[in-house]
C-alpha cells in the first residue's frame, strides 16, 4: 500500500465518525483507530467549540476578504474539472457562480465528492488543473 492512500486513510478517519478502520491491500493490513479524546473532540457541540477571536481586522485584509474568497479542498484526491470524461468543466474564469453549485469533483479512493461553492460570485481563478492530486485545504477556486 503506498503513502498516499494510508495519508488519504489518515485523513478520512479524521474527518469522520469512523472511530477505526482495516483496510487490507496485497499483503500489507493498515489499522487506523482514533483515539477517545479525538473523537470527542470530532463530536463536540458547537458551545463547547473554541470561540472565534473579536480582535478586530485590519481594513487591508477586510477588503480583500470581501472582494474575493478561497474555496478550499476538504478532502486529499485527484481533481476533475468535469463531471464525465470528455465532458465540458463544470467552471471556467469568468464564470458567475451560485451558492451550491459544482466546481469541480474530487476522487478519493474511487469515491467521488463534489466541491460545491459556499457562496455566490465570479470564478476569479482556478488553482488546479484536470487530473492534478490536492492535499486536505489546498486552495481550489477564488470567487469574488
Amino acid at each position: 500500500m503506498d503513502l498516499e492512500k494510508i495519508k488519504t486513510l489518515l485523513d478520512f478517519v479524521g474527518r469522520s465518525r469512523v472511530s477505526e478502520l482495516t483496510v487490507s491491500e496485497t499483503g500489507t493490513t493498515v489499522i487506523i483507530r482514533k483515539s477517545p479524546q479525538a473523537a470527542a473532540a470530532v463530536h463536540a457541540p458547537a458551545a463547547l467549540e473554541p470561540q472565534a477571536s473579536t480582535a478586530p481586522v485590519e481594513p487591508a485584509r477586510q477588503k480583500d476578504e470581501a472582494e474575493a474568497q478561497l474555496v478550499r479542498s476538504a478532502i486529499a484526491g485527484v481533481l476533475h474539472q468535469a463531471a464525465s470524461p470528455g465532458a465540458a468543466p463544470l467552471i471556467a474564469v469568468g464564470d458567475p457562480v451560485e451558492a451550491g453549485q459544482a466546481l469541480c469533483i474530487v476522487e478519493a479512493m474511487k469515491v467521488f465528492t463534489t466541491v460545491s461553492a459556499p457562496f455566490g460570485g465570479t470564478v476569479k481563478r482556478i488553482f488546479f488543473d484536470d487530473g492534478q492530486d490536492v492535499g486536505f485545504g489546498d486552495p481550489l477556486v477564488e470567487i469574488a
